[in-house]
């Protein structure tokens, strides 16, 4: 298993022989160490090379945890100290080391043929299950789960479905015995690994173009959905209730309410004290939960007994040009313009965020940035609970933003880059 636990990799400082010529330096959050890394080990003078796992290891502020963006605040304490390009404060926090508490990917396939209308074709689905239907000839995501579990570290996975998969496409109908038995199969796949497992209904809220409680659905045709899969699953306590994956254009104070419904029904539906994702509007950007008021609507709601337990802000972010994660190529690392302004308020306000999907190409610039993405997350453990990866599962390894391993004759699982350099511990 890849440690990101090990000792630093390099001493500040290096020489050349009997030159005396001081190593080139690498600048703040550019990469250090790592297997298969040929360039500079030692940081510039105010930084150190921090480990992120066996793959990867960045120059990182000496002072360690990093709270606001390059901007300096108004107001600074006597503890802050700006560098270059980050304005960083020794709070007391957990230290970098002991990291986001979970680490996963999601294993798809169930979602598949549902476009952000809302609309999925139930024959569309491609299970990620060797033996499904009795074929043998489907993506193996038990398996995934098991080597990343073994192999990376994880111990979270996100399963996505749709929709009218569990209910055979009949609105307000029970669950589908037959397809809810091919989804349990994933499900207790996960659970067998000791993982988390989050539940993804993945409708972008909606059913077939209309919005939930919008026009669309009603809440309680929603309300019945959960509270089905809430009694079937309310004994596990590694079962993540992933409430709705990527809402966009609602509004969000009316969907809030609609997020209340279905707290409330899993609350009562026997899940007493499972984690519950609260998703907002905007593709559920974590750049713009904020000033979209989704973060402001979403901290209303509340367990049956008035607390907030184990309720989660739940977003998503992608390091592309226009943040799609449609592209290979990514242009930034998200701490500035989305993670820190947000890791402020969820501070101010006592909540906690989990980062559900984000992803890039197996390209340098992907590499780069979503190292420094996740080590920022790491370093700000307290209100980001973790991350997982999108997408391995039944994505071909030839998928732009795979995260599909590979399997060799002899049993063998290869991971892609992104995923060994920085999605593993």
């Amino acid at each position: 298993m890849k440690n990101n636990k090990a000792s630093r990799l390099l001493a500040a400082y290096l020489y050349l022989g009997a030159t005396g010529v001081v190593a080139q330096q690498q600048t703040t959050w550019g990469q250090c160490g790592g297997i298969g890394y040929s360039g500079p080990t030692s940081c510039t003078s105010g930084t150190s090379c921090s480990t992120l796992n066996s793959y990867y290891a960045q120059c990182i502020p000496a002072t360690g945890i990093i709270t606001s963006t390059r901007t300096t605040l108004a107001s600074t304490s006597a503890t802050t100290t700006t560098s270059a390009s980050r304005t960083t404060s020794a709070t007391s926090i957990p230290p970098p080391s002991s990291g986001v508490r979970f680490a996963g990917i999601n294993i798809a396939g169930f979602d598949f043929s549902c476009s952000t209308d809302g609309t999925c074709n139930v024959s569309g689905a491609y299970p990620p299950l060797k033996n499904y239907d009795g074929a043998n000839n489907y993506p193996d995501g038990v398996g995934q789960m098991q080597h990343f579990v073994k192999d990376d570290g994880f111990n979270i996975f996100r399963l996505p479905v749709s929709w009218q998969y569990l209910v055979n496409a009949n609105l307000g109908g029970t669950l589908d015995a037959t397809n809810l038995g091919y989804y349990d199969q994933l499900v207790q796949g996960c659970l067998a690994t000791g993982a988390y497992c989050i539940i993804d209904i993945h409708n972008y809220a909606r059913w077939n173009g209309k919005i939930i409680g919008q026009g669309g659905p009603t809440n309680a045709q929603f309300v019945s959905l959960w509270t089905q899969i809430a009694t079937k699953y309310a004994s596990e306590p590694r079962i993540w209730f992933g409430t709705m994956n990527e809402p966009h254009d609602v509004n969000i104070t009316t969907w809030a309410g609609t997020v209340q419904a279905v707290v409330t029904a899993i609350r009562n539906a026997g899940a007493a004290s499972q984690y519950i994702s609260l998703p907002g509007t905007d593709y559920q950007s974590a750049g713009q939960i904020i000033s979209d008021g989704g973060a402001a609507a979403l901290s209303i709601i509340k367990n049956p007994d008035g607390s907030t337990t184990n309720l989660i802000f739940d977003v998503h972010k992608y390091l592309d040009s226009d943040n799609s994660g449609t592209n290979s190529i990514c242009v930034t690392d998200n701490v500035d313009s989305a993670f820190a302004p947000l890791a402020t308020w969820l501070r101010t306000n006592k909540r906690q965020a989990i980062l559900t999907e984000t992803g890039g190409g197996n390209t340098p610039s992907c590499e780069q940035y979503m190292c420094q993405q996740i080590q920022y997350l790491n370093q700000n453990a307290d209100v980001y609970m973790g991350y997982v990866g999108w997408a391995a599962g039944s994505f071909d390894p030839g998928y732009p933003l795979a995260e599909t391993p590979v399997q060799a004759s002899s049993g063998a699982w290869t991971d892609q880059p992104l995923v060994s350099m920085c999605l593993a511990r």
